[in-house]
């Protein structure tokens, strides 16, 4: 008998966060199904209803949180402020966002890796619809002068640089020191 289609999304959200807990827990490789049935309460059928595989599911954790952080850029941005501010505030929701959950941050931006060509396809795929919101944003309100796709890719690939430098120290509660680095860097980058 198949679920009722309400049941579906809660399923999905409830195996994404074990996959959370689970990874963050174990690590990538040596987390299981099991654990992650196990963590979200569900059965192992109910997690191949919605993933092929372990990978698959940690690549749509990946894109799920990086989805929910492009969110918290986008609700950042008020085109009321000068566009200064909009760039550090946008940064400061940003970072703060993802030290609220460093062990999360830490699977994502670590664990995404270890999966090779498919977690380097999701991180890029993220890395363009970041990109793609940066350059509606700048080039919406600079027209005259328009920032390149490569150039705002280059802004997303040096902050996230940045980030995985403080999660190497062990600093994700220290992210927002980012702000005036990345900030910068978008100036430099953007002209303005």
């Amino acid at each position: 008998m198949a679920e009722p289609d309400f049941l579906i999304p809660e399923h999905r959200s409830r195996l994404l966060e074990g996959m959370a807990r689970a990874v963050a827990a174990k690590g990538y490789a040596a987390t299981t199904i099991a654990d992650i049935v196990r963590e979200a309460s569900v059965s192992r059928r109910t997690f191949y209803e919605h993933f092929q595989s372990k990978s698959e599911c940690l690549v749509a954790l990946y894109e799920a949180a990086s989805h929910n952080a492009l969110k918290v850029l986008r609700a950042a941005i008020d085109p009321a402020h000068p566009w200064q501010t909009q760039v550090e505030q946008a940064l400061a929701a940003y970072f703060a966002g993802l030290a609220s959950n460093p062990l999360l941050m830490r699977t994502l931006y670590i664990e995404i890796l270890g999966l090779g060509p498919e977690g380097l396809a999701a991180r890029r795929r993220v890395n363009r619809e970041i990109a793609s919101f940066m350059l509606d944003v700048v080039n919406g309100a600079s027209p005259e002068k328009p920032l390149s796709p490569q150039m705002a890719m280059a802004v997303v690939g040096g902050i996230n640089e940045l980030v995985l430098e403080y999660i190497e120290r062990d600093d994700e509660e220290r992210l927002a020191e980012l702000v005036a680095p990345a900030a910068q860097l978008v100036h430099a980058v953007t002209g303005k």
